[in-house]
């Protein structure tokens, strides 16, 4: 597993998808973890991408732990259900990382982007990597 800095820009492979990206966001209610991987999928569908960008419903509440996901390919995409193994993660409120297993099913390869004003090696300690 990679833990990314925020402000590193990087380049994901290909996922389980053919030639395609699977992303898993966790947040809290109202910060907007929904919001951003709805965004994400209206402008990779806006480059001519196929793409999907759902919640994952649940009992939410404004501050409540939530996840969404995104698929986003080059091809089309005849996956519709959670995202199980993704291939990017990222954790909106770094506070969950105590609580929700953020990593789980995480690829090998993957990456972790966390918002936080933490070092590297704190964030690192917090996944337990």
């Amino acid at each position: 597993m990679n833990v990314i800095h925020l402000s590193i820009i990087i380049k994901i492979k290909g996922d389980t998808m053919n030639n395609g990206l699977e992303i898993r966001w966790h947040g809290r209610g109202g910060q907007g973890a929904k919001t951003a991987a709805l965004l994400l999928a209206d402008v990779a569908f806006k480059t001519g991408k196929y793409v999907q960008g759902f919640p994952e419903y649940g009992p939410e509440r404004m501050g409540a732990p939530i996840t969404a996901y995104n698929r986003i390919s080059d091809e089309v995409i005849r996956v519709h259900s959670n995202i199980y193994t993704p291939g990017l993660v990222v954790v909106v409120d770094e506070t969950l990382i105590g609580s929700v297993d953020v990593t789980k099913g995480l690829k090998k390869d993957g990456a972790i982007i966390v918002n936080t004003s933490k070092s590297l090696e704190e964030v690192k300690k917090m996944l337990g990597d």
